[in-house]
């Protein structure tokens, strides 16, 4: 027999309705599941793209610093060959000169 107390017994009208819900947990489970392997595809997806991006970076940043070394020795190279001339035109320079200041003492002695 059903008793009125201060608290809830089977026969409460309150407790009967608050007996036939089911917990909150229970009945978002399996939607919190398929959130969650939602969740974990997008954020694998996400770090697969990542790791390509990353990649084609790598690869392109590899590329640039190759390019960047033949540029570096081709520098090298003209800087060499703008030295072997200047040191060239510094040697005809200097044997014209020589020549002209022969011609000018020579022209100096005969008058």
């Amino acid at each position: 027999m059903c008793t009125n107390s201060s608290k809830l017994s089977s026969c409460n009208p309150l407790y009967i309705a608050f007996s036939n819900r089911k917990s909150s947990r229970g009945s978002n489970l399996p939607r919190r599941r398929l959130i969650i392997s939602r969740r974990r595809r997008s954020l694998k997806e996400a770090k697969k793209k990542m790791e390509i991006r990353n990649l084609k970076l790598y690869m392109k940043n590899k590329s640039i610093i190759e390019e960047n070394e033949k540029l570096r020795k081709k520098a090298f190279l003209l800087h060499q060959e703008n030295q072997a001339l200047l040191f060239q035109l510094q040697k005809r320079s200097s044997k014209s000169h020589d020549h002209l200041l022969a011609a000018l003492i020579n022209n100096n002695h005969v008058l």
